[in-house]
C-alpha cells in the first residue's frame, strides 16, 4: 500500500441563507504518484490542479453539498474528466451553485471507492445536511468527515437543512464506531481522533 494523504487549503466564501462567511477549507488527495482520490473540491481549482500534478484523478467526492465544498468541483471536473460524486439528498444544495447540471454520480452508504491500492468506504452521516458522508480508510486509519465531526465536536446545525439530534445520532452511530486511534481528517481546522471526540462529546 502506497497510498498517502496530502492536505490542500483553500480560501474562499461560504454562502448559506443570505449570508457569506470568509472561510478556509480542507481540501484532502489520497493516492500515490500516478493516482489521485480528491475529497471536496473547495474554492479554488488550480491550486488543486498544482497540488494533482500529473496524476490521473479517480474521482472528486464531495463530503456534501454546501457550496464551499463543491464550488471548484466543475472546474476541476472539466480539467481533469474525473466524476463528482454527491449523495442526492444533498441535490438542492449543489443545485445552487451549478444549476441545470447534475453531479456525476450518486452515493450511498457502504459505496467502496478504491485508489493506490487503499479502499475507502461511504459512511452517510446526515445532520450538517441531509446528504452529508464521510469516508473511512481502515488502511490508512483515518476518515474523513467533512463538516460532520471537528476537532472539539460536531459541525454546525443552525443553519437551512441540517438538524442537531440527527448528527449527533450519526456521530455516535458511525464515527464513534470506528476504532478510537482513528484520525479525524476535518473538512475545516486541525486533526483529531475518533477517541478524543468521544470524550469531547461526553
Amino acid at each position: 500500500m502506497n497510498a498517502r494523504i496530502e492536505r490542500v487549503v483553500t480560501s474562499g466564501v461560504f454562502s448559506l441563507d443570505g449570508e457569506d462567511f470568509d472561510v478556509d477549507n480542507n481540501v484532502w488527495l489520497v493516492g500515490d504518484d500516478t493516482e489521485v482520490l480528491v475529497i471536496d473540491a473547495a474554492h479554488d481549482a488550480k491550486a488543486l490542479l498544482n497540488a494533482i500534478g500529473g496524476r490521473d484523478v479517480l474521482a472528486i467526492v464531495l463530503t456534501h453539498g454546501h457550496n464551499d465544498h463543491l464550488n471548484a468541483a466543475g472546474e476541476l471536473r472539466d480539467a481533469t474528466q474525473a466524476p463528482t460524486h454527491l449523495h442526492p439528498a444533498d441535490r438542492m444544495l449543489w443545485d445552487v451553485v451549478y444549476p441545470g447540471v447534475a453531479p456525476d454520480r450518486e452515493i450511498a452508504d457502504g459505496d467502496i471507492f478504491t485508489v493506490a491500492g487503499t479502499s475507502l468506504r461511504v459512511l452517510t452521516t446526515p445532520g450538517h445536511s441531509p446528504g452529508s458522508v464521510c469516508l473511512y480508510s481502515e488502511d490508512l486509519a483515518t476518515v474523513f468527515t467533512g463538516d460532520t465531526l471537528f476537532h472539539g465536536g460536531p459541525g454546525a446545525t443552525g443553519r437551512s437543512y441540517s438538524d442537531h439530534p440527527t448528527i449527533l445520532a450519526s456521530i455516535t452511530g458511525k464515527l464513534f464506531a470506528l476504532p478510537g486511534d482513528t484520525v479525524v481528517k476535518t473538512g475545516h481546522g486541525d486533526d483529531t481522533t475518533v477517541g478524543a471526540e468521544s470524550a469531547n462529546l461526553a
